[in-house]
């Protein structure tokens, strides 16, 4: 069986596999605009999660630098991000046999 690079979607719409690289760095972009949500709101996802760290990451993803102050800014640049991603990845409906 050949694994197929994109996002795998099952009946109902819902993303059910990330595979590929670029995939996964979606998902971990659409995890991270989670997280900054929470950060923002004083909860901590994770042990190691610091907003500082957060935005940080969120850099990687649009190439901007953000400050403290600038985390709703970032979860809309990753929103963006992370919509074209997925415009751009391969999308397979997967047809529910084993």
């Amino acid at each position: 069986m050949e694994i197929k690079e994109g996002i795998t979607y099952n009946a109902k719409g819902e993303a059910i596999a990330f595979s590929g690289h670029d995939a996964v760095h979606c998902y971990r972009a659409a995890v991270l605009r989670g997280a900054l949500y929470l950060l923002q709101n004083g909860i901590k996802p994770g042990r190691g999660w610091t907003l500082t760290r957060a935005l940080a990451m969120a850099s990687q993803y649009t190439g901007k630098a953000y400050k403290r102050t600038q985390a709703t800014q970032a979860r809309e640049d990753l929103s963006i991000w992370i919509q074209t991603m997925k415009a751009a990845l391969p999308m397979e409906v997967a047809n529910g046999n084993k």
